[in-house]
C-alpha cells in the first residue's frame, strides 16, 4: 500500500498569507511568561489554521447557525481534494466485514458498497510529533486558537474535548494549562467530562473545555467506563487526542467512537507513533523522531551490536556475561563524563550530567530482570567480580566503535570516539564517575516511607547517591531483603526522582519499568539499556516513547539544538570543544534483541522515505561561471531601536481605524490598557498621540490597508502594541555566500510515481542541455548559480520537492530566457552577472520585516537574487515576481527601504574595493495594474526596465 501524508501535501500549497483577515493575528510564539514555542511548533500551529480555514472558510464560509447539510458539503470538498492528490479511498474506507463486530458505527455513518466511505471521516488532522517535542504545548495553543476562532465566528461554537489514556497524563495536561494561564488575561478553564450535564444545563450557550481518559470510553456503561452516546451531542465536538491509543483489544472500537463524537466537528490526533493508514493520510504536520533529530533538536541515536540476551533466559547463569553488559554501560558512561569535563573547562555548566537509564520488563517476581541487574551492580561496586573483565569489555567496545561508526538516526553521520581516552579508563575511574566514590564499598539504601516506589543507593564510602530505582511500589524482593542493607534514614525527605533533572542531582543510574516513561522528560540520558524489552507486541510504542523521553538536548541554557546548530552564537569556542561533543550529543542503546530495537527505530526513518518514496538528488553549483567572482549576501543584527522610535507606519482598514478612535475616546484611563495588554506606559502614550495627530487615514502613523479587518478592538490593539514595541533588525555587513542557498542540494523526486525517473536522474547528473520530461522541464541557463533549473507548470505537483513551480516564477524564467536570446539585452553591459532561485523553506537569504498579520519580525525571501558587477560598482538585486495580489508588499518594501535606502536614495556599502548597492524589485506582467498600488518605482514589467534602472545609477 503506497501511503503518503496527503493532508500535509495539500497544505504545502496553501499560503498562510492568503487566509482571510480574521484568520490572522494569532500569537504563535508565546506560551507562558517564561516559555516560547520553537519554529517547528509554530509550523504545527500554522498547519492547524490552514486545515480549519480550508474546511470552514474556503468555498463554504461558516455562517452562525447553519444547518449540518453544509458540513457534508465541506467533507465532500475536502474529500475531492484528497482525490486530486491521488488518494485511493479504498485504503482508508471502513469495510463492513472487518467492522461488523462494531455494529454501533453503522448507526452514524451510511454503508455504501459494503463500506463506510472515507469522505465521511475526512474531518480530521493528525500531528505526528516525536515524544519530547512539546506536543502538549501545541495542544494548549490549539485550544487557545479554537476558542479565539469561535469568538471571531469563523468556526462553530462547539465544546472542546481533550482525551488521553492515563491519569498522570491528564495531570500533566492540567499543569500545562496552569502554566499557560499565568499572566494570561483570557484564561483556559478545564472540566472533567463528568461535569458535562450540569454545566451545559446551567450555561448551555457557553463554550467549555473538557478532559477525560480515552481508555474509559465504550459503547456501554460500566463503573468508570462511560457510554459515548451520553455525550454524543450530535457529533458537535472539537476532539483532541493525545496518544489516545492504548493498543488493547478495545482500540479499534474507541477510534470509531472518537470519530463519531467529532462527526460534525473536527478531530485532532497527536501521536509519536502513527501506523494506521487513516492517521498517516490525514497527517497535517510531521515532526517524528527522525525529523526531530535530523533538525538538530535531539541526540543522535547509536545502537550497540552487543545484546543483553543473557538476561532473557532466567536459567542462564553466565554471571560473567551479565557483568560484561553492565560494564559496557559503566565504561561508556565514564568516557562520556570525561569528555564532558573537557567541554566544561571551556564552557562552565555546558550540557547535562549524563544518565544511564535501565528499563526492565519485570520488577516484582523473584527472578525479576530488575533484581538480576541490581545484583550484578552490587557485585561490581563491592569489587566482587573479576576486574580483568574491564579490560576485556573495553576492548570489545573499542572494536565495535571502530567497525561500526554509523548512527541509526541521522543517517550518514558517524560517531567520533577518542580511543586513547577510552582505552585508559580503569576501575577507579568507574568508581569515581559512576558511583561517586574513591573506592569500592558496601551499598546502603535510602527511601521515604511515603514514597516506597523510590529507592536510592549510595556506597558507604561516599557522601552522595549514585542510583535510583523508580517503580510503582518497592519491589517485593527488595522489601523482603531490606535487612541485608544498611538503611540510611538521613535522606528520608529527599525527592530523588523529582530533582533528577537538577544540576545538583548525583544520581547517575536510573532503573525502572514503565512507570515513568510517559509524562517524564529529561536532557540527561546518554545510555539506555532495554532488558527484555523490544520483543513484545506493544514494544514499538514503548521503545519510541522511552527513547523520546531522553532525546532532548541543551548544550547551553535555553539553546535546545546540538552545538553545530548554534556554533555561530558561540564564536571560536566551538573549535575548542568540537572534538569532545560527539558522545554527550549521542544516545547509546543496548537491547536484549538488537535487531528488534533497530527495526523499531529504523521503521520511523524508512516510513518517512516510503510515504514520499523520495530519492534526494544534489544539483551542481555553476563553478565555471562563478570563477573568482564573489557572491555577496546581506547579514543582519539585533537593532537598538524599536519600531515606534522611528515612526514606522502601521497598516489598518478604515473601519478598524474608526474603532481605534472610538476606543481611545471611551477608555481614557491608561491603567486599563496596562492591565489588559502586554505593553508599557510610553507605548500607550505613543498610541494616544498617534490618534491625536492623525484624524483621517491618509497620512501619519497609519496607512490604509483595505484587506485587513478585525472583529474587535482588542485584537487591533494587541497587534499595534506588538508592532510598535518590536525591536528592529539592522543591516550589519555583507558576507560572501557560503551555504545560505542550499535547496539545490536537496531536490527530492518520488521514484514510484515518475515513470521517467531514471532518465531525469541521468539527465540531471550528466546532461548539460535543456530537456522536457512529462510536466517537468530541465533548463540550463549559463548564468544561474546551479545546474539545471527544474521547472513545472503544475503548481500542485507533489512528487518532486524544491523546484520552480509557482506560475509567476515559471513565467519570469521564460521571459528571462527570451530576453537573454535578444541582441540588445542589457546584461551585456555588465562586466559579470549571475542569479539564483531562493527557496523559502530551505534557503537563508532574506530581508527582515515586521509582519503585521503575524505580529513578529519575519524573513521576506524574494524568489530570485541577482548579482551584477560593473567596474567597481556591485549590485545585489532581489526580484519577486508577483501578481497584483502580492501579499503585504508595501510593508515589505518599507522595511527594505529602511535598511538599504536613505532619503529615497540607495545606500552604498563598502566591501574590499567594491561599492555595493542593494535593490529590491517586484515584477508584474502589467504595470498599469499597479499604478495606484503605491511604491510604483519598485514594480517593473520588463527585465530591460529593471536593468535600465540599475545602469542609470540614480543614487
Amino acid at each position: 500500500m503506497n501511503i503518503k501524508l496527503i493532508l500535509k501535501n495539500i497544505l504545502e500549497n496553501i499560503d498562510l498569507n492568503d487566509l482571510s483577515s480574521n484568520w490572522h493575528n494569532f500569537d504563535f510564539e508565546s506560551f507562558s511568561k517564561d516559555k516560547k514555542l520553537y519554529d517547528f511548533q509554530i509550523e504545527a500551529l500554522e498547519n492547524f489554521l490552514k486545515v480549519l480555514w480550508f474546511y470552514y472558510e474556503k468555498d463554504f464560509d461558516y455562517q452562525e447557525g447553519e444547518n449540518l447539510e453544509i458540513n457534508d458539503k465541506r467533507k465532500e470538498k475536502l474529500f475531492k481534494e484528497y482525490l486530486d492528490y491521488d488518494l485511493n479511498h479504498k485504503d482508508v474506507s471502513l469495510k463492513y466485514k472487518e467492522e461488523k463486530k462494531h455494529k454501533f458505527i453503522f448507526e452514524y455513518y451510511p454503508l455504501e458498497n459494503e463500506e463506510i466511505n472515507f469522505k465521511h471521516l475526512v474531518n480530521r488532522a493528525g500531528f505526528w510529533m516525536a515524544t519530547g517535542s512539546g506536543k502538549t504545548l501545541v495542544i494548549v495553543k490549539i485550544i487557545e486558537f479554537l476558542r479565539e476562532l469561535i469568538k471571531r465566528k469563523e468556526i462553530p461554537n462547539f465544546d472542546i474535548l481533550f482525551l488521553t489514556h492515563r491519569e498522570d497524563l491528564i495531570n500533566q495536561f492540567k499543569k500545562h494549562i496552569e502554566e499557560y494561564n499565568e499572566g494570561m488575561e483570557d484564561k483556559i478553564t478545564v472540566y472533567d467530562l463528568k461535569e458535562y450535564e450540569e454545566l451545559k444545563r446551567n450555561l448551555f450557550c457557553q463554550n467549555f473545555v473538557f478532559y477525560y481518559r480515552a481508555d474509559l470510553f465504550s459503547d456501554e456503561e460500566k463503573e468508570k467506563i462511560v457510554d459515548f452516546r451520553n455525550y454524543y451531542n450530535d457529533g458537535k465536538w472539537f476532539v483532541i487526542l493525545d496518544e489516545a491509543h492504548k493498543g488493547d483489544t478495545e482500540e479499534s472500537k474507541r477510534q470509531h467512537i472518537f470519530s463519531i463524537l467529532s462527526k460534525n466537528g473536527f478531530l485532532f490526533n497527536f501521536s509519536a507513533t502513527f501506523s494506521d493508514p487513516i492517521d498517516l493520510i490525514t497527517t497535517c504536520f510531521e515532526y517524528n523522531l527522525s525529523t526531530f533529530i535530523e533538525n538538530g533538536y535531539g541526540k543522535k541515536i547509536y545502537i550497540s551490536d552487543y545484546e543483553a540476551r543473557v538476561f532473557k533466559n532466567k536459567d542462564d547463569f553466565r554471571q560473567k556475561e551479565k557483568q560484561k553488559i553492565i560494564l559496557k554501560g559503566l565504561i561508556l558512561f565514564t568516557y562520556i563524563k570525561k569528555q564532558l569535563n573537557k567541554i566544561r573547562e571551556k564552557i562552565l555548566n555546558a550540557y547535562h550530567n549524563p544518565l544511564l537509564l535501565v528499563l526492565v520488563n519485570s520488577v516484582n517476581q523473584e527472578d525479576a530482570d530488575l533484581k538480576l541487574f541490581f545484583e550484578e551492580i552490587k557485585n561490581i561496586v563491592e569489587g566482587s567480580f573479576d576486574k580483568g573483565l574491564i579490560e576485556e569489555t573495553k576492548n570489545e567496545l573499542i572494536k565495535e566503535f571502530k567497525e561500526k561508526e554509523e548512527f541509526v538516526i541521522p543517517e550518514n553521520d558517524k560517531l567520533k570516539i577518542d580511543f586513547n581516552l577510552l582505552s585508559e579508563i580503569n576501575y577507579q575511574d568507574i568508581l569515581k564517575d559512576v558511583f561517586n566514590s574513591g573506592e569500592e564499598g558496601k551499598i546502603e539504601i535510602s527511601y521515604s516511607p511515603r514514597e516506597k516506589g523510590e529507592v536510592a543507593f549510595k556506597l558507604k564510602t561516599s557522601t552522595s547517591h549514585f542510583a535510583l530505582i523508580k517503580t510503582g511500589a518497592m519491589p517485593d524482593w527488595l522489601e523482603s531483603s531490606l535487612n541485608k542493607f544498611e538503611v540510611n534514614h538521613k535522606f528520608e525527605n529527599e525527592k530523588f526522582f523529582e530533582e533528577i533533572n537538577s544540576e545538583n542531582s548525583s544520581i547517575n543510574i536510573l532503573l525502572g519499568s514503565r512507570v515513568f516513561y510517559e509524562g517524564w522528560d529529561s536532557n540527561r540520558p546518554n545510555i539506555i539499556m532495554f532488558i527484555n524489552i523490544g520483543t513484545q507486541k506493544d514494544a514499538k510504542k514503548f521503545v519510541l516513547q522511552s527513547i523520546g523521553r531522553g532525546i532532548r538536548i541543551e548544550p547551553i541554557k535555553n539553546e535546545r539544538k546540538r552545538f553545530l546548530y548554534i556554533k555561530e552564537k558561540m564564536g571560536e569556542v566551538f573549535d575548542e570543544i568540537k572534538d569532545y561533543i560527539s558522545s554527550i550529543e549521542s544516545l547509546f542503546i543496548f537491547g536484549t534483541n538488537k535487531n528488534a530495537i533497530e527495526t523499531i527505530i529504523k521503521e520511523v526513518n524508512t516510513f518517512k522515505k516510503e510515504t514520499f518514496r523520495g530519492v534526494k538528488i544534489s544539483l551542481f553549483k555553476n563553478v565555471e561561471a562563478i570563477k573568482e567572482n564573489i557572491l555577496l549576501v546581506p547579514k543582519y543584527k539585533e537593532g537598538e531601536k524599536r519600531i515606534f522610535e522611528e515612526e514606522i507606519r502601521y497598516g489598518i482598514s478604515e473601519n478598524d481605524f474608526e474603532k481605534l478612535k472610538e476606543f481611545n475616546e471611551f477608555i481614557r484611563d491608561d491603567r486599563v490598557l496596562l492591565m489588559f495588554f502586554n505593553t508599557e506606559p510610553k507605548l500607550i502614550k505613543y498610541f494616544r498621540e498617534s490618534l491625536t495627530k492623525q484624524v483621517e487615514l491618509d497620512s501619519g502613523n497609519y496607512y490604509k490597508k483595505a484587506d485587513l479587518e478585525r472583529v474587535d478592538v482588542k485584537v487591533i490593539l494587541t497587534d499595534i502594541f506588538s508592532f510598535w514595541g518590536a525591536r528592529f533588525k539592522d543591516f550589519e555587513k555583507l558576507e560572501e555566500l557560503k551555504d545560505e542557498i542550499r535547496h539545490f542540494e536537496n531536490v527530492v523526486i518520488e521514484e514510484a510515481k515518475f515513470k521517467d525517473f531514471n532518465s531525469i536522474k541521468e539527465a540531471v547528473l550528466s546532461t548539460k542541455r535543456s530537456l522536457p520530461f512529462e510536466n517537468l522541464k530541465l533548463e540550463y541557463i549559463a548564468n544561474h548559480y546551479y545546474f539545471p533549473l527544474i521547472l513545472s507548470k503544475d503548481e500542485k505537483i507533489d512528487y518532486i520537492k524544491h523546484i520552480i513551480k509557482t506560475k509567476s516564477e515559471v513565467e519570469f524564467i521564460e521571459k528571462l530566457e527570451n530576453y537573454l536570446d535578444s541582441e540588445n539585452n542589457k546584461f551585456k553591459e555588465f562586466d559579470w552577472w549571475m542569479f539564483s532561485k531562493i527557496d523559502e523553506s530551505l534557503d537563508e537569504v532574506y530581508i527582515p520585516y515586521y509582519d503585521i498579520e503575524k505580529g513578529s519580525i519575519r524573513k521576506f525571501k524574494p524568489d530570485f537574487i541577482f548579482w551584477l558587477k560593473k567596474a567597481n560598482n556591485y549590485f545585489i538585486v532581489f526580484v519577486d515576481p508577483k501578481s497584483t495580489k502580492f501579499t503585504d508588499y508595501e510593508n515589505k518594501i518599507s522595511w527594505y527601504k529602511r535598511l538599504f535606502e536613505k532619503n529615497d536614495k540607495l545606500k552604498a556599502f563598502e566591501y574590499k574595493n567594491l561599492k555595493c548597492y542593494v535593490y529590491c524589485f517586484l515584477y508584474t506582467d502589467d504595470k498599469d495594474k499597479v499604478k495606484n498600488f503605491g511604491y510604483e518605482n519598485y514594480w517593473f514589467e520588463s527585465i530591460d526596465d529593471m536593468l535600465a534602472k540599475i545602469l542609470k545609477m540614480s543614487f
